[in-house]
């Protein structure tokens, strides 16, 4: 993890295919998943927040080695950064509308 503000940008563009000025915040982790980087354009710059655990790791949802990205719901996301096991828990059944830009392709759900 030791790329910062241009070498993050860069993996968002180039490695992802995604717009780093589109708003979504963008999440890395290293080898060990024990780090997290937080990337997000706030519409006059660039925001970097890095976390590292002192004990344990972050556990994130399963995905086989040719996904590039998986996009988590804003609760998801909420939940891995509180420390909770995303394979552990389960979606309840209701009604949700889905944007456009959310594929079933790229979203796994714990």
């Amino acid at each position: 993890m030791r790329k910062h503000f241009d070498g993050l940008y860069g993996l968002v563009r180039d490695h992802l295919g995604c717009t780093p000025e589109s708003g979504h915040v963008f999440l890395f982790t290293n080898a060990r998943r024990n780090r997290l980087k937080l990337v997000v354009y706030d519409g006059s710059g660039l925001w970097v927040c890095a976390k590292r655990l002192d004990r344990g790791c972050f556990r994130w949802p399963d995905a086989d080695s040719t996904v590039k990205k998986i996009m988590l719901s804003h609760e998801e996301l909420t939940l891995l950064l509180g420390g909770i096991d995303l394979k552990q828990t389960s979606r309840r059944a209701w009604h949700r509308k889905v944007r456009e830009a959310e594929s079933d392709k790229l979203r796994i759900t714990a």
